[in-house]
């Protein structure tokens, strides 16, 4: 399905990540005219248009060809290797992990390193980027009470899902670990570590 949003966007809702990824590529590939940017979500892609160009009636036309075709194998992404130092002042709710899931510590951190998990999308913050799909053993509950700062390099679990937070920000998700890695620069280039597709292996630091 494809609908406005906003002025100048469309939202295109799709079945996975790997859908909206594999549409991103396949606009990456061979542009359409009139779309000047796709950011993938989970299950949907952001499509922006050129609000002064003409053609943008016609891009959502191709754009719902373009849907429709055959499938578009999503970017094969790159392995990135991040050390993590689990447990104690670093991984805060580690203990609490453990106790939701019926695990001891070891189990949580050897399972967690042992998941290779993919970069389903970026958002919330700068460099934030949700990694899925966790086992279903670590699919723990949020905090019901936010942090309100979480140090930059925590890496937490939520649900299905893992992630790293790139700066000091407010949140929920349990913190079991953290990492030395800069996850945003803003004078990087790309200034995310991370990006959609990407293959992620959390290793003890």
């Amino acid at each position: 399905m494809i609908r406005p949003f906003g002025e100048a966007s469309l939202l295109v809702e799709l079945e996975s990540a790997a859908s909206a990824q594999a549409l991103a590529e396949s606009l990456r590939a061979g542009p359409i005219e009139g779309i000047v940017g796709a950011v993938p979500g989970l299950r949907s892609l952001l499509v922006d248009l050129d609000p002064l160009a003409e053609a943008s009636a016609r891009a959502t036309t191709e754009l719902q060809v373009r849907l429709h075709a055959s499938a578009v194998a999503p970017p094969v992404g790159r392995v990135r290797t991040i050390p993590v130092a689990y447990g104690g002042k670093v991984g805060p709710d580690l203990s609490d992990v453990a106790t939701l899931s019926g695990l001891s510590e070891d189990e949580v951190v050897d399972l967690h390193a042992a998941t290779e998990l993919r970069v389903l999308f970026l958002g919330f913050a700068p460099g934030f980027a949700y990694l899925g799909d966790l086992p279903e053993a670590l699919r723990v509950p949020r905090l019901a009470t936010p942090r309100t700062r979480t140090p930059a390099g925590s890496v937490a679990i939520a649900g299905p899902m893992s992630g790293i937070y790139p700066a000091y920000l407010p949140g929920g998700w349990r913190v079991i670990g953290r990492t030395s890695i800069a996850l945003f620069d803003p004078h990087g280039d790309p200034p995310a570590f991370l990006a959609p597709g990407d293959r992620v292996r959390c290793e003890r630091a």
